[in-house]
């Protein structure tokens, strides 16, 4: 199967139109979607049109969009024209329209990439299985017997099942980063800011990010570039210049001080996850091992502002519908709504400090690694899973690692690792920069990737 960057080659060099490239994606889903359910929303005319208007634009001579032709799809929370934006959801049924793409969707398709649809999502994205019961648990692809992640579970198994090369997801405590890693792909959590939220459906205010998955180290930086703009009418958007980070993929990482998260992070993380960051360790050279501050009170306060602003954000219909809601949430939900305030101010008085003594970790180092999930993929239906003799609720563990991360606004990328110890299924590695220093983590990722240690492998459909 080819891959994005062979795929986006043969486009601009005119041995594959984009036609025959949307068709191909469109077969590859209904082939299978019937064991991934991944989509919830198909939008088959909308991407033949957009990629009839990319063989138009080759025909006529013009030069072509970084991403002309690529197809990809997005998580159901982001507006496309003409949709209701699910979230996930059935509450959101009622809902009029989107009158407009969301913004990142209008970016990607000013970069010439072609929308296939929506992706299943945990409900209102408090999750990290996509164990969805409106639309039916989202199916890892190396192994459909297991969940995918999430929330952005079918954004991950969508690229990871070959349906499409790209997609979009979001990330509020690890809703990229777990299906990254649980499905074999790459992913990025840009920095907290960075990206417009314009035209998404929110879960946390405070701590939502958006960003992309890809095949890829170097269509995940293509599309990362796609999708940087300052927007004034995103007053979370603090990005105030675009600053590329495809260009620099081949600066790799020589003189960057590399360091390996101890500690909590080795402490939840299992004996295959912790052999999947040794091995990318010694293939980036690190030289050492870094304590990050306060990781397990950083989850804690995430855990705290995520329930207070989703159970704030979703009361009027918690009074009013609560039968309505995901069974898996509903609870997570109303517990939010009944949280003291002052525990939320608490949590983000926190959060100030906390992020101030993260920032101070990077005067010492360029790039932290830990893994990105404790375990790879489990069964699902799972309760419960242990680490390291420690028993944990499968649903929220999943986040154990990512959660103190994002609470501090630090880009990541995801690399995508196989351990010999987990029957086949993959598990990712954590790369992380200090904020605004994306390129640097995109940059560690192609070392991987160049090094034979990370990637995407073909699922077995």
């Amino acid at each position: 199967m080819m891959d994005s960057t062979a795929l986006l080659a043969a486009i601009a060099g005119g041995t594959l139109s984009a036609a025959e490239a949307c068709d191909a994606a469109i077969a590859r889903i209904a082939a299978t979607e019937p064991h991934v359910n991944a989509f919830t929303d198909r939008t088959l005319d909308r991407a033949r049109a957009e990629a009839a208007a990319i063989d138009r634009r080759r025909a006529r001579g013009e030069a072509l969009p970084a991403l002309a032709g690529l197809p990809y799809a997005v998580k159901s929370l982001f507006d496309i024209e003409g949709l209701t934006t699910l979230a996930g959801s059935t509450v959101n049924r009622g809902l009029p329209a989107a009158g407009a793409d969301a913004v990142l969707v209008q970016r990607l398709r000013e970069a010439g990439a072609v929308l296939l649809g929506g992706l299943n999502m945990d409900e209102y994205a408090y999750g990290f299985t996509t164990e969805n019961t409106h639309y039916g648990p989202c199916h890892n692809p190396h192994d459909t017997t297991r969940i995918a992640g999430g929330s952005s579970g079918g954004s991950g198994a969508a690229v990871a099942a070959g349906q499409v090369p790209l997609t979009l997801g979001s990330d509020t405590n690890g809703s990229i980063r777990v299906p990254a890693s649980l499905c074999g792909v790459w992913g990025l959590k840009p920095t907290f800011g960075r990206l417009s939220r314009r035209g998404s459906y929110p879960f946390v205010h405070s701590i939502d990010h958006l960003g992309p998955i890809a095949d890829t180290a170097q269509t995940l930086a293509l599309a990362y570039d796609a999708l940087q703009w300052p927007d004034a009418l995103d007053p979370a958007c603090h990005a105030l210049r675009v600053q590329p980070a495809a260009p620099t993929l081949a600066q790799g990482v020589q003189g960057l001080r590399i360091g390996v998260l101890g500690g909590y992070f080795e402490e939840n993380a299992s004996a295959p996850a912790r052999a999947v960051v040794a091995q990318a360790a010694q293939v980036l050279g690190a030289q050492g091992e870094a304590i990050w501050p306060d990781a397990a009170l950083g989850r804690a306060a995430a855990f705290i502002v995520s329930a207070s602003e989703g159970g704030d954000l979703h009361l009027p219909d918690l009074r009013t519908r609560m039968a309505d809601f995901e069974p898996l949430s509903v609870d997570r939900f109303i517990a939010g709504a009944l949280q003291p305030a002052h525990w939320y101010v608490q949590a983000q008085r926190f959060r100030r400090v906390y992020r101030a003594r993260v920032q101070a970790l990077f005067t010492q180092w360029d790039l932290l690694l830990c893994a990105a999930t404790p375990v790879s993929a489990t069964p699902i239906g799972e309760e419960w899973i242990t680490v390291n003799g420690q028993r944990h609720p499968c649903r929220p563990a999943m986040g154990l690692l990512t959660q103190p991360v994002s609470f501090a606004g630090c880009p990541v990328a995801v690399a995508p690792m196989w351990p010999e110890a987990t029957g086949g299924m993959p598990l990712g590695v954590q790369l992380i920069a200090a904020p605004w220093k994306e390129d640097l983590a995109l940059r560690a990722a192609a070392v991987l990737q160049d090094a034979g240690v990370a990637g995407t492998r073909e699922a077995n459909l």
